[in-house]
């Protein structure tokens, strides 16, 4: 094997399961940067030994083994003896890894994500910190999602690091009695990776965000907003498609996956609120119109209008306004869909989708669409994306 497909095969690993390690390793420890350090010392052995020696047959249990193996180093050096006194017996018998298997995941990351959204952790930092630690964003991306330079962010999240080990901060999830008041964070960050993992390559995290989704749900069972987010993460990835972009209402929904749509309407059935439905609930309706056309055929307008309006009762995000005025365009033409568009603020600015959507509906009210369109593909970070907008603005 070439130096070049045993990096492939550590930068696919990295992907699918840099969180799950990580959870793993820093499970009990308290200490992430450790965890990580020594999980990307595993990955750099990786690199020197699988170009000769092959890609072990399950390459998550071997970076683990390594990773484990380098934490023990640490443990008994004279420097952790020196912080942390206790004789090898004791310490054998507390390895927060001897008993973990590298297959039984289980609910490691959740815990993980629960730690994250300890109160004691500055709450701009929490949905990033999960975001990186569990779920494997780096900070870059992570920046780009929450608008902000990724050297600033990089450096929050190393100060939250810093945090959790100094404060001791246990790894476990709460009871019942805390779990309320984290429990909007870890939804959020379970929310963003499956956002940041719709296109481009990221098709095991966008599995991955629906799983935790799922298994969060089932966890409490009671939480209409878990149950609303498994919908939504649901019906999302059985959309989910690869090849160039298409528009959704230009897609074949014979395309789209039957069984997973038949399981997101499962759960959104279990999400029954004991108030008014949440944000969360009312995405996956949204997406749950979508999918329906499936079925048959149609896309019901009216009930897109009449469920973006309740989401902007609860959540009037930039990206929500911009999806209802796109809506209010299919009703009452591209005219009136201008007129709902936000007005140009500074948020707006820079927001991808508002400029495609404004670019669209000029074009479709045969007005000048030149200067969205281009400033549309200029904020574009899926080549795919811009290519598409590309074709639309030569259109004669």
């Amino acid at each position: 094997m070439s130096a070049e497909e045993a990096r492939v095969v550590a930068e696919r690993a990295a992907r699918s399961s840099y969180g799950r390690l990580v959870a793993l390793l820093a499970a009990q420890s308290g200490d992430i940067g450790l965890a990580e350090d020594s999980l990307s010392g595993a990955f750099e052995e990786a690199l020197r030994r699988w170009p000769s020696g092959g890609v072990p047959d399950n390459p998550e249990g071997w970076l683990l083994t390594v990773a484990r193996n380098r934490l023990r180093d640490v443990w008994k050096s004279s420097a952790m003896r020196a912080s942390a006194p206790l004789d090898d017996a004791v310490r054998a018998a507390t390895d927060p890894l001897a008993e973990h298997d590298p297959l039984a995941i289980g609910d490691k990351r959740l815990e993980l994500l629960f730690v994250c959204a300890h109160p004691a952790i500055d709450p701009a930092v929490r949905t990033p910190l999960m975001l990186q630690t569990v779920l494997g964003f780096d900070a870059a991306e992570i920046a780009r999602a929450f608008a902000v330079p990724p050297a600033a962010m990089a450096q929050r999240l190393v100060r939250a690091k810093r945090r959790i080990k100094d404060a001791r901060i246990p790894f476990a999830v709460p009871d019942r009695t805390a779990m309320p008041e984290r429990l909007p964070v870890v939804l959020e960050a379970v929310y963003g990776c499956a956002a940041l993992s719709w296109r481009g390559d990221g098709s095991s995290l966008a599995g991955e965000a629906q799983y935790l989704a799922v298994t969060l749900a089932a966890l409490l069972d009671g939480e209409a907003e878990a149950w609303g987010l498994a919908a939504l993460t649901t019906l999302t990835l059985a959309r989910r498609r690869t090849g160039g972009f298409v528009p959704l209402d230009e897609q074949d929904p014979q395309d789209w996956d039957a069984a997973l749509i038949a399981e997101g309407e499962a759960y959104l059935r279990r999400a029954r609120p004991d108030g008014a439905p949440g944000r969360f609930q009312v995405e996956a309706a949204i997406q749950a119109v979508h999918t329906d056309r499936r079925r048959t055929g149609e896309t019901d307008w009216a009930a897109l209008r009449m469920l973006y309006a309740a989401l902007l009762e609860i959540a009037s995000t930039l990206g929500a306004r911009v999806a209802a005025a796109v809506v209010t365009a299919r009703l009452d033409g591209p005219d009136a869909g201008l007129a709902a568009l936000p007005a140009l603020a500074a948020d707006a600015e820079t927001f991808q989708p508002y400029w495609a959507a404004r670019a669209e509906l000029l074009a479709a009210a045969d007005r000048d669409a030149t200067d969205a369109y281009a400033r549309a593909v200029e904020l574009a970070e899926d080549a795919e994306v811009a290519a598409f907008l590309r074709a639309r603005a030569a259109r004669p």
